[in-house]
Formats: C-alpha cells, sequence, structure tokens
C-alpha cells in the first residue's frame, strides 16, 4: 500500500477512535457520581505532559466540577498535581507498602509487555477496590488505558502535534510550600541514569564536575531521595556543599516534596526526564542532559517545547547532549 494511502488509512482510525473515546467520555461526565481518575502507575514524564493535562482537559471541556474528581497515583504526585480539578486525593503507596509496590507494578509492565497503562490488570483493579472501599462509595472509573487510545496517533505519528493539544490543558503547577527553611536562590539537582543517560564513567564523571561547579556557584539541593518505587538509579557525587531532602520524605510523599523543592529554586539541573518537564510547568528554569540521542521520543520534547513557546517562556527548558555540553 502506498505511504500516503496508509497515511490516510490511518488519519481516518485515529479519528474514529476519538469519537468512541469522546462518546465514552461524555457518558461518564453525564452521570452524578464521582469520577475515579487513575490510576496512575506509570512514568512522571507521562504523568506531567500528558495524562494531568488530559485529565483538565475532560475536566475542562465537559464541565465536570472538582468534587466528582477522585485522582490516584503513587508518591504524593496527587496531592501535588492534581488538586486544581480533582477535590479528592488518594496514593496508591497509602495502601501497598513501596516494596511490594515496587515488586507488582514491575510485574504489571512484564504483563503488558510495557510500563504504559495501555489496559486494566488486576494491581489497577485492586487498587482501584481499595480507594472505593476508603471512599465507601461506588465510583465510575476513567483509567489511563482510555488517554493511551487517544494519544496513541500522534505518538505514532499518525497525527500531528495540533491533534495532541486539542485534547489537553496546560496551567502553571503550583505545588503547596513545605513550611521548611531553604536557602535563598537554591538550584534543585537531580541526575539519574536511565535510557537517555546511561551509567558509564564519561557520565559519572559529568555529573561530578556538574555538581561541584553548581555548589561553587550557590546552594544546591540534591532530590535524590532514597524512596525506591522506580527504577532509576541516582548518580550524585556526596559533597557536604550540597543538601540532601531525604529527611523530609516518606514514601507516599516524595513526589510532593520534590515538587516544592522544584518550585522554589531558581533552576532545575539534572538528567532528562520527568523533571526535566516539572521545573518548567512549575515556571522555572531547567537545563537537562542527555547522552544517548536516538533514545527517547523528540515527540514529548517538541510537545513541551510548544507548551512554552505558546505561553511566551521558551526560555525554560534548555535540553542538551553530555558530549556536546562537555566539548564547549
Amino acid at each position: 500500500m502506498p505511504s500516503p494511502v496508509r497515511r490516510a488509512a490511518a488519519r481516518l482510525v485515529s479519528e474514529r477512535r476519538a469519537s468512541a473515546v469522546r462518546r465514552e467520555l461524555a457518558a461518564l461526565a453525564s452521570k452524578p457520581e464521582p469520577i475515579l481518575v487513575g490510576p496512575w502507575l506509570g512514568e512522571v514524564g507521562f504523568e506531567l505532559l500528558y495524562w494531568i493535562p488530559f485529565l483538565r482537559w475532560f475536566a475542562e471541556n465537559y464541565a465536570v466540577p472538582p468534587e466528582r474528581i477522585v485522582a490516584v497515583s503513587r508518591g504524593g504526585s496527587a496531592a501535588a498535581w492534581y488538586t486544581s480539578f480533582a477535590g479528592r486525593c488518594h496514593d496508591a503507596l497509602s495502601f501497598i507498602p513501596p516494596n511490594e509496590f515496587k515488586r507488582r507494578n514491575f510485574d504489571r509492565s512484564g504483563s503488558l509487555g510495557e510500563q504504559k497503562q495501555v489496559a486494566r490488570t488486576p494491581l489497577d483493579d485492586e487498587i482501584v477496590g481499595l480507594v472505593r472501599k476508603a471512599e465507601g462509595r461506588d465510583m465510575w472509573l476513567l483509567h489511563p488505558s482510555m488517554m493511551y487510545q487517544l494519544f496513541g496517533p500522534y505518538w505514532w505519528g499518525h497525527q500531528p502535534l495540533e491533534w495532541l493539544r486539542t485534547y489537553t490543558r496546560f496551567v502553571t503547577l503550583q505545588p503547596p510550600a513545605l513550611g521548611v527553611d531553604l536557602p535563598v536562590g537554591y538550584t534543585a539537582v537531580k541526575f539519574y541514569f536511565n535510557d537517555c543517560f546511561t551509567d558509564t564513567a564519561e557520565n559519572r564523571a559529568f555529573v561530578e564536575r556538574t555538581v561541584r561547579n553548581l555548589t561553587a556557584e550557590g546552594p544546591v539541593i540534591s532530590l535524590s531521595t532514597g524512596v525506591a518505587v522506580d527504577d532509576h538509579d541516582p548518580c550524585e557525587p556526596d559533597i557536604a556543599a550540597m543538601r540532601g531532602i531525604r529527611h523530609l520524605l516518606t514514601p507516599d510523599n516524595n513526589l510532593l516534596v520534590q515538587s516544592a523543592i522544584v518550585a522554589g529554586a531558581r533552576r532545575f539541573v539534572g538528567t532528562y526526564g520527568g523533571f526535566a518537564y516539572l521545573a518548567p510547568l512549575c515556571g522555572v528554569p531547567a537545563l537537562s542532559y542527555f547522552s544517548e540521542p536516538e533514545s527517547f521520543s523528540k515527540r514529548h520534547l517538541d510537545l513541551i517545547r510548544d507548551v512554552l513557546r505558546v505561553e511566551g517562556r521558551p526560555d525554560l527548558l534548555d535540553v542538551a547532549e553530555v558530549r556536546k555540553a562537555t566539548s564547549r
């Protein structure tokens, strides 16, 4: 089949799928009972860049008031990121111990063949049941798989960026204050290894040098938490001049605390990933690094850059390759 015909067929299929999803969302919105949105069990980056803006669009487009929306996530992100449109929030880690959650979430990813919640699994259903029991009522469910159905055509290249922007609403995030004294003008740092920033001697040396240079310029707060709910291993040096936040953390508030630290920083520096999106979405400049340019989809970067461009703040995100940054 010729490429133009394939592209046209893919667009037609995606438009039909979008119509079906919109009908399901309209049916959810028309019912009087509360709507449980989640549980979100995946990556921070997708949560910030896709899931939350999608839910905000859903609430706005279908005039669903906050008191009808119950958000469920993990690590305190619901309390930090969902409160503008969700009246109540629950954390999966308040129901399932962190080590058990990490193991079972890994098993969930294995059963699906990927980390993304493209379908409901027994872990999703168990958490939904626990939240319904805690709420003392039945609720309708808006599961992340519905978002994946809608946004797949953009990730696959069948629809342009404008398609995705139709179903998302972005606003500046305002995490709650921590109520603790922090140094003036600090830099928030979060370096860790992932697919685009691999564990090599060169990258370790780059992180060591970068963090030491930052501490020479002023206060630095490390966002490395010691709370193991994902597979990201921190790789920051142990520098006395760099302050940590582990004493502030519990498993079910770690993302809330990190969000508040990022929102109060003068800048963020670290690995390209979810927190590279969090900082500019909080109005904080971010400088993030990668070492493997072919390891991540540029569509995610296109989206956050477009969001910042429309808001008139393209300067809030700088993404650089380690090799080129080192050679400057």
